[in-house]
This record gives C-alpha cells, sequence and structure tokens, in this order.
C-alpha cells in the first residue's frame, strides 16, 4: 500500500477577502474531489486572503499510480485561471 500526500502552496492575486478566498477554494476543492478521487482540504495560511495551502491525499497499490494521480490534480490546480502555485511538495508514505 502506498499512500500519496501533496502540498501545494497557491496564492490567489486577484481576491480581497476570506470570504472571496473560501468561495474559489471551495470550487478547486469540490472538482478536484470529484475528478480525482482524492481526500483535499486547506491545511495551512486559513487566515491570509491571498495564500492559501492545500493538501492532498490518495491511496493505492503502485507507486507510479499515485505519482500520476497527484500530477494531474497539480496540473488541474494549476489551470485554473484565479489561483498560481507557488509551491508543491509530493511525499509517498
Amino acid at each position: 500500500m502506498v499512500v500519496g500526500v501533496c502540498t501545494i502552496e497557491l496564492y490567489i492575486p486577484q481576491n480581497g477577502s476570506l470570504k472571496g478566498k473560501r468561495h474559489v477554494l471551495q470550487s478547486i476543492k469540490t472538482k478536484v474531489k470529484n475528478r480525482f478521487n482524492v481526500a483535499i482540504a486547506e491545511v495551512g495560511e486559513q487566515d491570509l486572503w491571498q495564500k492559501a495551502i492545500l493538501g492532498v491525499t490518495t491511496v493505492a497499490n503502485d507507486r507510479s499510480f499515485v505519482n500520476e494521480v497527484m500530477d494531474k490534480v497539480v496540473g488541474f490546480v494549476a489551470s485554473h485561471p484565479e489561483v498560481q502555485i507557488v509551491h508543491h511538495q509530493l511525499e509517498f508514505i
């Protein structure tokens, strides 16, 4: 069993409030969850309105499958014009 944990640090340049940040992140989290069948949550920087850290995790039997899914998730998040990925990191447990 392989567990993949990916942290994605985001910058939300056009955002002006925590409410706006919540709206953008909720939309992204719902789409990622539905499309890739992964667990996703905001795990850091909750009090900053232009920055967010998302945690994404999935479990599989094959490390290459986990890596492929996480690469697709990062690409999908990067495709949203509302956010910019500052940094992302993938760990295997």
